[in-house]
């Protein structure tokens, strides 16, 4: 198949190379340097929805895969359909599920799925009233979309207060708080326990766990995540049925109700808290860095589940899966989440690749033979095995054959 991916992180390379591997014929705008070596990348940006479905419509694509957040919510998948192009990933209605935390709580409450307490404040004084009485530790989010980083886990009101500030006086994360999130600190492991959903049938992947906070022992600001691991040992099958019968599955028909069926990947951020399951947020795509230590235990033909997806035959598709287990380890510059520099040659791709890993680029752009540092996050290094333990083994010995300036990496992922 002639398909074209949008987005040019982690994920879409991971995509990119499980497509290419089952002999798809690939383009991706506007991808990077490690996506250039797989697939024709095409200089328009993600969220440049116009030229995007243009480009799409002149090609002529057999699907068009919408991985990122921001197109989504703007309507890609809407204005491909319109122009009769098969499009992999919610339309506009269905992604205000991530788009929004406010409507996704509120639609959790109408429907009793379980989620945490919370309160939607339009203005710094509501937002400061509600706190002055909220027991502490307390959660402050941004509503929209902020890349990962719109949720301050505060430990005292005046970090609470300041973070409020910051999102709505300062405009961090602009027009995406304009309303904040005053939520209840929920305790357990947390689980991403990712579907395909085609808007009546849900097809679960493997559970994955993501590591957030930049630094080791989880100290540190939030990160778009510094690496995952799957499956997760805590989820286990009856807690997976659980949360399929009293979370995901209630889920999907209230969007269904709600006349916002949700066809794409379903991304559900649960809390394995003491008092059962709760949701602690949606996403409306592949998550990044899961996807990397997820796909690439997927046996079955991704693009024949992302057809099934959008024509609605889930439930006549068998998906298998390897029953190893994937860890990914995200190589960071240093610096990231904040100010960090690019523009640095990176060493050691191929004999990190001869030890058996597999390495999506993330922030990185090729220059002749060399590919330099492009961005925040720079790879993902992954390896599989029987096991857990010998997969974070082997992961960081492959790490180890690479280096740039500044690199940073977590030591600890997948130990908790």
């Amino acid at each position: 198949m002639k398909i074209l991916i949008v987005g040019g992180g982690g994920r879409e390379h991971a995509i990119a190379q499980t497509l290419y591997k089952q002999g798809h014929t690939l383009w991706c705008a506007p991808g990077n340097g490690g996506i250039s070596q797989i697939a024709t990348c095409v200089p328009i940006k993600a969220t440049d929805i116009e030229s995007m479905v243009a480009y799409a419509v002149k090609e002529q694509f057999d699907l068009v895969v919408v991985a990122p957040d921001d197109p989504l919510a703007m309507g890609m998948v809407d204005k491909l359909n319109e122009k009769g192009i098969k499009a992999f990933g919610p339309n506009a209605a269905a992604a205000q599920i991530e788009a929004s935390k406010a409507f996704t709580k509120e639609l959790l409450k109408k429907y009793a799925i379980p989620t945490g307490g919370f309160s939607v404040c339009e203005s710094v004084e509501e937002a400061y009233r509600i706190l002055d009485t909220h027991p502490l530790p307390v959660v402050v989010k941004a509503d929209g979309l902020a890349l990962g980083k719109g949720v301050y886990i505060c430990q005292t009101l005046e970090q609470a207060k300041q973070a409020v500030s910051e999102i709505m006086e300062d405009h961090v994360f602009g027009t995406a708080g304009s309303k904040v999130l005053i939520e209840e600190f929920l305790t357990g492991p947390e689980v991403s326990f990712l579907c395909f959903c085609d808007g009546k049938h849900i097809a679960p992947m493997p559970a994955a766990q993501d590591h957030k906070r930049a630094y080791d022992g989880d100290k540190g600001p939030n990160t778009g995540g510094m690496g995952a691991f799957c499956p997760t040992p805590t989820f286990t099958k009856e807690l997976k049925q659980e949360v399929i019968d009293t979370i995901v599955l209630p889920t999907v028909r209230a969007m269904e109700k709600e006349g916002r069926s949700f066809k794409g990947v379903l991304y559900c951020g649960l809390m394995l808290t003491p008092s059962g399951p709760k949701v602690l947020e949606y996403n409306a795509r592949f998550g990044d860095p899961e996807t990397q230590a997820i796909l690439p235990l997927l046996k079955s033909d991704l693009a024949e589940i992302f057809l099934a997806t959008i024509d609605g035959t889930l439930d006549q598709l068998s998906i298998e899966w390897e029953d190893k287990a994937a860890v990914c380890i995200v190589l960071a510059s240093g610096g990231y989440p904040k100010q960090y520099q690019s523009g640095y040659e990176i060493h050691g791709l191929a004999e990190c690749e001869k030890t058996g890993a597999m390495v999506y680029h993330a922030g990185t752009r090729r220059e002749e033979d060399a590919f330099l540092t492009a961005g925040g996050r720079v790879l993902g290094v992954v390896r599989t095995a029987f096991t857990l333990p010998q997969a974070i083994k082997d992961a960081y010995e492959s790490v180890q054959e690479i280096s740039f300036q500044d690199m940073h990496f977590r030591k600890d992922i997948g130990v908790k």
